[in-house]
């Protein structure tokens, strides 16, 4: 018997960016290794759907609608410089020596942003299947918004992000919900 598609949806585990390295026309997208969004709190998508209506004759004819865009929010508890730089096109430098190392997020006025891919995993028993997980996949994210970092007073930031999901140039593949029956971690 095939898996049922219908499940509940419960916690999120994990979830990881990997910068795209290549997405050529016709052939494979590449991805440098994954990088850890530590703390995951929230991880939301949503989309734009583009409607047309054709009236004439006095009334209603035709509707056509399309998606226009996907957007995901991203919510975590700690900050990684390594994910902030993947995502707003920065850098991170380590220096020095026990006990006066150093590491660095920098942005410079000539960065831009580039594409990553988004993943993230709901813990295992998420999902209606003892043992199973669901895994969001979006292929090629690109920053909406300037990720909301800083300080509060008197208590933890969590930083945030948005990005636009867009297909990929070689595939078409913009966004996959993966079921699986046996939990399996993001690659």
């Amino acid at each position: 018997m095939p898996l049922s598609p219908i499940t509940k949806v419960y916690g999120v585990k994990d979830a990881k960016i990997s910068p795209l390295t290549a997405d050529p026309a016709g052939g494979t997208a590449t991805y440098a290794t994954s990088i850890d969004v530590p703390g995951i709190q929230t991880f939301e998508i949503s989309g734009d759907i583009e409607t047309k209506k054709l009236r004439g004759d006095n009334g209603p004819l035709a509707t056509n609608s399309a998606i226009s865009g996907i957007t995901i929010k991203v919510e975590h508890a700690k900050l990684s410089l390594a994910a902030l730089a993947a995502i707003t096109g920065g850098t991170t430098t380590a220096t020095g020596t026990t006990p006066a190392q150093v590491s660095t997020y920098s942005l410079t006025g000539g960065s831009t942003l580039p594409a990553f891919k988004l993943e993230g995993v709901t813990p295992a028993n998420g999902v209606d299947i003892i043992g199973g997980d669901l895994h969001w996949v979006l292929y090629c994210c690109t920053l909406s918004k300037f990720p909301e970092v800083g300080f509060a007073d008197e208590d933890f930031r969590t930083v945030s992000f948005e990005a636009d999901a867009d297909p990929l140039i070689s595939t078409g593949e913009w966004l996959d919900a993966v079921l699986n029956e046996t939990a399996v971690a993001i690659s």
